[in-house]
């Protein structure tokens, strides 16, 4: 995965930001979500690959678009085999009420090194470059924040712990208070939470709790390509999800997995914003347009690019806005 492959994967994550930005703040998250991942698509369609999508928007009969399964690309001969992670519209409930960080992403890596996660939960814990090694999910919260604390030559109380705002993180939220550490509790977008972990101008120092398993796939990418650390372990709400994480390869659903076990080999990782976060500014539609922030990051080389673009419409494919 080359260079010049980042840079198209940033097109797309473009077009789908563009499509669901139409639709911020009207409410409709379903609306923005399916903008999203019909432009994406239509957008994969102009991309010299063989594309395999693993985390995508659900399965083939639960959704028309960028299903687990679905192949995506020219896919001609010679066409480089790849994985696909996938979420057009990361924070749709976000997008729908004009709140901050709702992102179109994307990660990308070599065959059969992303993790295939079913759509359950899983227990997260994330940080930047500065505490990679020092996180051990198996180790409480407050063991965590004590580790992460020295890494960075900080005291407990200097941290920033980004939260989903969930019932089911009612103790996470007490322990963490209790050990002096600074909350961030957020809505939604828990990708952004853990990418922000290795930006200092964020403010965010760690990101713990429970959240989706397709998106801790796509964080581990995005971490992965700055140098970030996270773990994850699976969270089964039934024995429905349990047995289709089996069929979908996994051994050891009780395991905790390594940022390398999450999201292996070479990846690279693409984002748009769509609304204005801590780290992407949203789209902003002007008289003959609009403009994007994207950034593309690869493991290989550890780069990281924003790419500030200006599109005119008139001369642009219709990829759904």
């Amino acid at each position: 995965m080359d260079r010049n492959l980042a840079l198209e994967v940033a097109r797309i994550t473009e077009a789908a930001a563009l499509a669901s930005a139409r639709l911020m703040g009207r409410g409709d998250r379903n609306g923005a979500d399916l903008a999203a991942v019909e432009a994406m698509r239509k957008a994969f369609n102009d991309l010299h690959i063989h594309g395999e999508v693993v985390i995508g928007e659900g399965e083939r009969d639960e959704a028309p678009m960028l299903y687990i399964g679905e192949r995506v690309g020219r896919c001609h001969p010679g066409d480089l085999e790849i994985e696909i992670a996938v979420d057009p519209l990361e924070g749709t409930n976000l997008c729908a009420t004009g709140a901050a960080n709702a992102i179109s992403v994307i990660a990308m890596g070599e065959k059969g090194k992303l993790l295939r996660a079913p759509d359950c939960y899983m227990e997260k814990i994330a940080v930047g470059p500065g505490a990679r090694g020092c996180v051990d999910l198996t180790k409480s919260p407050t063991e965590n924040l004590r580790r992460v604390a020295d890494c960075l030559d900080k005291y407990v109380e200097d941290l920033t712990v980004v939260i989903l705002d969930r019932p089911r993180h009612e103790k996470l939220i007490a322990e963490v208070r209790a050990a002096g550490a600074r909350i961030k509790l957020i809505g939604d977008g828990d990708v952004s939470g853990a990418i922000n972990t290795c930006f200092p101008d964020t403010g965010v120092d760690v990101l713990m709790g429970i959240g989706g398993a397709p998106e801790g796939v796509i964080a581990a990418a995005a971490l992965r390509c700055v140098g970030g650390d996270m773990q994850g372990r699976l969270v089964f709400r039934n024995d429905r999800e349990r047995e289709r994480a089996a069929q979908m390869g996994v051994r050891e659903p009780e395991k905790v997995l390594s940022i390398e076990e999450l999201a292996g080999g070479n990846v690279m990782f693409a984002a748009t914003g769509v609304t204005n976060g801590d780290f992407l500014k949203g789209v902003r539609f002007t008289g003959e347009g609009a403009r994007t922030h994207s950034v593309v990051m690869r493991s290989k080389s550890g780069t990281i690019r924003y790419i500030e673009t200006e599109h005119r419409f008139r001369h642009k494919p219709n990829y759904g806005w």
